[in-house]
C-alpha cells in the first residue's frame, strides 16, 4: 500500500483506482414491445410514461398533446427533454398521467420521460441530468394546521 503524503499523492491514486476499473458498458431498459418506461412526479401528479422509436406523436390520456394541454407553455415544458438532448420528432411517446393540476401533470410528464430516455439511451443521462431534468421536483403542497384558516394564513382578526 503505497503512502499518502499530499493532496497530489491522493488524487494520483484515486485516478489509478479508476482506471484501473473498466467502465461497464450500460444497458438500455427496455420491454418486450421495445420501449422504455419511467414514472414521474411532481406535486400530487404521476405520469407513466412510455417511449419507442418513432415519428414524435405524443398522446396523453388517449388524446394528443396539443388537445390535453392546450397552454403552450406546458408544451414547451414537455418537449423540453427532446430538445436537450436534439431528439426532436425522434421518438413517439404514450402517457397516461393522473392527480394534480395541468402545470403539475406537464411537470410529472416531463420528468417520467427524462426518465425514460435515459432508459431507452443511457448516453443521454448526461445532458438531462445536467439540465436537472432528472431530479423529483421536492415541492409540495404544505398542509393546514389547526387554528389556521389555511396553511398559514389566520382567521380574520376581530376587535369586538
Amino acid at each position: 500500500m503505497a503512502t499518502i503524503n499530499s493532496l497530489a499523492d491522493l488524487k494520483a491514486g484515486a485516478a489509478a483506482a479508476v482506471a484501473a476499473e473498466p467502465a461497464a458498458p450500460v444497458e438500455p431498459k427496455l420491454d418486450s414491445f421495445g420501449r422504455a418506461y419511467a414514472t414521474g412526479k411532481r406535486k400530487d401528479a404521476v405520469a407513466r410514461v412510455w417511449v419507442k422509436p418513432g415519428t414524435g406523436k405524443i398522446t396523453v390520456n388517449g388524446r394528443e398533446l396539443a388537445v390535453y394541454f392546450a397552454r403552450p407553455v406546458l408544451r414547451m415544458m414537455i418537449n423540453q427533454p427532446f430538445q436537450i438532448t436534439s431528439r426532436v420528432e425522434q421518438f413517439d411517446v404514450v402517457a397516461t398521467v393522473s392527480g394534480g393540476g395541468l402545470s403539475g401533470q406537464a411537470g410529472a410528464l416531463r420528468h417520467g420521460l427524462s426518465k425514460a430516455l435515459t432508459y431507452f439511451e443511457p448516453g443521454l443521462r448526461p445532458a438531462l441530468k445536467a439540465a436537472g431534468l432528472l431530479t423529483r421536483d421536492p415541492r409540495v403542497v404544505e398542509r393546514k394546521k389547526y387554528g389556521k384558516a389555511k396553511a398559514r394564513r389566520s382567521f380574520q382578526f376581530s376587535k369586538r
